[in-house]
């Protein structure tokens, strides 16, 4: 294992080793050839509906994502990460699932994915897809059944339907809530017109819990697996993937929580010892396919937990959110990285990073918005794209697109703005669509007059047209970071080697040579050793200003 790092002092105003993070332990840097692909790729993060649109509907669909394949080569991205473009209602953006196996006509149907899949594979970019395990939609032919038949038939048995609590039954069985808020679970009416039995929905309502612990579940996701797999796709995320199993006797919450994010290791809906060999059993499967990855959405504190998901039987990578939840200071964020590397070293897996995504408030508002925002989110990009293992970008950010906080009430469509009472906006702010060109909305990202979420007016200089033709925009940036990364050997190996550094600053340093100095203090500083590779903000006087980040080789 790496030696954990000495926290030295920068003294004198050198630069000082302070010590190593390795995952897992090596004496030399490893080529990246030698490691299956998915370990170091730059993934990018595709919410359909907001990516772009082919049919002039105002919704994005899978035809505007391929014809827009060609900037995501240029971008440099090795892999697609699509959310969910399977038949849905759309209750949830497409996480409520009526047919795994099948794709909605919204996004273009089956014939649409199938070309995406050839073409990006014909530009040499890999596709993953979302899978949604934990739950369907309630309009999926399993959920009419189960609510067209009996208390303990064989299809109420492939969900969690219970009898509620007290005399008439009228309490709902425990007191789990819904990430969305109010009750985890809704009540039926039997086919005889009497009240009936409670269903458990972990999220909305329109999102029946499935019963893993039932064969046929696992019979009918092994088919899914295998179905997409067949057709070329190179993997999938799992959403998720922390949730599938559930305590025996589903019994209370010691302290109710309705926290969108989950952090408690100990809340009885997630994270439950059986999701492990739900996740032995997928493996199986994608295992017959080498080149295929499986990605868990796995909310898990607990670094043991969290190692414990990504052992050489279960997921390939999971997403560990420390490195998005870092406020911006140089402690925070190296406590992040350390804590990220520490939790896969142990089983020898491979770290992911991300900064934001479809749940979460985009980099640049989290960072104070305006021109700080977006020279903090530059420089993190830099930091991030610095680091050993898998990158995953959210689609947008290589634009330094802000959240949207003022969207009018009545174009929300999260559920959570719903299920909130109207108290909580949700997640709709980092949904808006790509702006792509032109001066006015919808920045052709359709050529309808309105995209399904309104695109602010003042985003014209944040279009992709725009910022291909400058030389210092946020676009030019990433598409230089990503290229540097992928063929420079300085970027080689996975340790991290810290150097004490001044106050308000970091910096590591990678095997291959690559030395990364973040700058979140409050005054310019002198660099360590080493020939600039790239920076976030020009240098003045040969110094790194604050909210800044540079390469060096």
């Amino acid at each position: 294992m790496g030696n954990r790092p000495r926290r030295e002092e920068y003294v004198g105003g050198l630069w000082h080793y302070s010590g190593v993070t390795a995952t897992p332990d090596e004496s030399a840097p490893e080529s990246r050839d030698d490691r299956p692909w998915w370990r170091s790729a730059v993934f990018y993060q595709v919410y359909p509906r907001s990516f772009a649109d082919s049919n002039g509907d105002g919704v994005g669909d899978l035809g505007g994502l391929r014809e827009r394949l060609g900037y995501l080569e240029l971008l440099g991205v090795d892999a697609l990460w699509i959310c969910p473009v399977m038949r849905s209602p759309m209750a949830d953006g497409g996480y409520d699932v009526s047919d795994p196996r099948d794709i909605d006509p919204l996004f273009g149907g089956l014939a649409a994915m199938e070309a995406l899949i050839a073409e990006a594979h014909d530009r040499g970019i890999k596709v993953t897809m979302d899978l949604v395990p934990n739950h369907t939609s309630d309009a999926h032919p399993w959920f009419t059944a189960a609510l067209a038949a009996a208390p303990g038939s064989p299809e109420r048995a492939r969900y969690l339907f219970r009898d509620g609590r007290g005399p008439d039954g009228a309490e709902p069985p425990n007191n789990w809530p819904s990430i969305f808020g109010g009750p985890a679970w809704t009540r039926i009416t039997e086919p005889d017109g009497t009240p009936g039995q409670w269903y458990l929905h972990i999220f909305a309502p329109e999102q029946p819990d499935l019963n893993w612990e039932n064969p046929e579940v696992v019979a009918d996701f092994e088919q899914t697996l295998r179905f997409w797999l067949d057709r070329g796709v190179d993997g999938f995320r799992i959403d998720v993937a922390h949730g599938m199993a559930k305590p025996e006797g589903l019994p209370d919450m010691r302290e109710v929580s309705t926290k969108m994010l989950i952090h408690d290791d100990d809340d009885p809906r997630f994270n439950n010892p059986g999701v492990h060999e739900i996740h032995r059993r997928i493996r199986k499967v994608v295992g017959e396919y080498p080149h295929a990855v499986t990605i868990g959405e796995v909310w898990v504190d607990d670094n043991t937990r969290f190692g414990e998901y990504v052992r050489p039987d279960e997921l390939h990578l999971a997403f560990n959110f420390r490195l998005a939840e870092a406020e911006f200071t140089a402690e925070s964020v190296r406590d992040a990285i350390e804590n990220s590397l520490a939790a896969v070293e142990p089983v020898g897996a491979s770290p992911t990073w991300t900064l934001s995504n479809h749940d979460i408030a985009r980099e640049v508002t989290r960072y104070g918005g305006g021109e700080r925002g977006v020279a903090r989110a530059r420089a993190m990009v830099l930091v991030e794209l610095a680091l050993p293992g898998s990158v995953f970008l959210y689609n947008g950010a290589e634009l330094g697109l802000p959240n949207v906080d003022d969207l009018p009430e009545d174009v929300l469509q999260d559920p959570v703005w719903e299920r909130s009472g109207h108290t909580d906006r949700g997640r709709d702010g980092c949904r808006v669509p790509i702006p792509w060109e032109g001066d006015r909305p919808p920045f052709g990202f359709t050529e309808g007059e309105t995209s399904w979420l309104p695109i602010p007016p003042d985003w014209s200089g944040l279009t992709v047209e725009a910022q291909l033709e400058q030389l210092g925009s946020t676009l030019s940036l990433y598409r230089m970071a990503i290229e540097l990364r992928g063929r420079r050997e300085e970027f080689a190996g996975s340790r991290v080697e810290w150097y004490g550094s001044p106050e308000g600053c970091l910096a590591f340093r990678r095997p291959g040579g690559l030395t990364c100095v973040l700058n979140a203090g409050s005054r310019p500083i002198a660099l360590p050793p080493g020939e600039p590779l790239l920076v976030s903000a020009p240098l003045a006087d040969g110094k790194l200003p604050p909210d800044a980040a540079a390469w060096l080789v």
